[in-house]
């Protein structure tokens, strides 16, 4: 199942490389660009050729026992140091230094190399065995390995922590966000060499093959990384079905609002039966025009004194600050309902309300009468009229 997992991310991950590069072709140099290549290059067939699968199709023999296992940790390597160069040279530009870190990423794979060849392995089942003489050389090929991996990833980690701070909010941070997360899933994987370090140190040899959380730790990486690299690609599809969700459940949560307005005012309804029928952010539109409506046609009911009284009242009753004034609107709105069934005018409309927000919009518009729905659940028992505002039949 995670050897099928690994497999199916790596796919992912070279479709999602490719789609960026396509995408970032006019507006990255060409530089830039080259390295994210180079590290979806590198990072899946690092994961590939550490897998059982690759090591029964190799068989036994000098393949399975030294290239697979080398290749493996080279590429993983390089996948480290093309991500180390893009992550610069988009944070720095033009005037990255990638010369250093290029020269520090390329003597170690040479040393890693020259350890693994000297350590002499051989394979034996599913464990690769080292001589007493080769021991030294393997271990220390395991070290070299972490010391990259924990230099770099560290810079990587910084890098991508630093950014998504203080990026501001949307898809760019989020896609940072899942990078820092395939980030820290990387050095996880990396660092999970210890266990390895430790018992090759003590019996002079180590399994040949990804155990089950390395497997899972790479798949992790590649999943995250890819998602993050690749977010432009389909962060307007997820956007666009969430926001219908999210539209579908405050058009539900403002149901019980208005359903009182449409008992009291039935005009406002505008094509009963067929709310749904354009979509739920059409259909949540039109019940917040809707609920609205029902207000204007109920303000002649309007006591014009009970804001202030239904908003002592529940500071009393211990309503919640954030809910003081959502709960004043569904009392009042309640009392404008029984008065309008009872036939009261108010001769003193209330003050108009103040002039809405530049920045508003249905969806703020539609969060307020959730608050407001949520507080008229709550059954709000209407003050009596004002003793002060003489009332008159309709």
């Amino acid at each position: 199942m995670t050897e099928s997992l690994a497999y199916y991310l790596c796919l992912a991950g070279f479709a999602g490389f490719g789609y960026k590069l396509i995408e970032a072709r006019g507006s990255q140099p060409a530089r830039t660009m080259w390295f994210l290549a180079g590290f979806g290059i590198c990072i899946a067939p690092g994961i590939v050729v550490l897998t059982p699968a690759m090591s029964a199709l190799a068989g036994p023999g000098p393949v399975a026992e030294w290239v697979l296992s080398l290749a493996g940790d080279e590429l993983k390597l390089g996948a480290i140091g093309f991500a180390v160069a893009f992550t610069q040279s988009v944070w720095r530009g033009e005037g990255a230094r990638l010369a250093p870190h290029a020269l520090f990423t390329g003597a170690t794979m040479v040393l890693l190399a020259v350890c693994f060849a000297l350590s002499r392995p051989r394979r034996v089942g599913d464990e690769t065995v080292f001589s007493g003489a080769g021991l030294p050389f393997a271990v220390g090929d395991k070290v070299v390995f972490l010391c990259y991996g924990l230099v770099s990833l560290g810079l990587l980690f910084a890098v991508f922590v630093r950014s998504a701070w203080h990026a501001e909010p949307g898809p760019l941070r989020a896609g940072l966000w899942l990078l820092v997360v395939g980030v820290g899933a990387a050095t996880a994987w990396t660092f999970w060499d210890v266990d390895d370090v430790v018992q090759l140190a003590r019996t002079g040899r180590i399994g040949a093959r990804e155990d089950l959380p390395s497997s899972v730790l790479a798949a992790v990486t590649i999943g995250f990384v890819a998602a993050g690299a690749t977010l432009s690609a389909w962060a307007p599809a997820v956007a666009s079905v969430t926001g219908r969700v999210r539209a579908y459940r405050a058009y539900r949560r403002i149901e019980p609002l208005w359903t009182a307005l449409r008992t009291a005012v039935p005009g406002i309804a505008l094509d009963p039966g067929r709310e749904l029928a354009g979509g739920a952010e059409f259909a949540l539109y039109r019940r917040v025009i809707e609920i609205r409506d029902g207000h204007l046609a109920l303000r002649a009911h309007f006591d014009p004194d009970l804001p202030a009284r239904a908003e002592a009242a529940a500071r009393r009753a211990g309503v919640r600050e954030a809910e003081v004034a959502a709960t004043v609107e569904a009392v009042t709105l309640a009392a404008a309902i029984e008065a309008s069934h009872a036939g009261r005018r108010f001769d003193r409309e209330p003050d108009p309300p103040p002039e809405p927000d530049a920045e508003a919009d249905v969806t703020a518009e539609a969060a307020w009468l959730v608050q407001v729905s949520r507080a008229w659940q709550r059954r709000p028992t209407p003050p009596e009229p004002s003793p002060r505002c003489p009332s008159s039949p309709a």
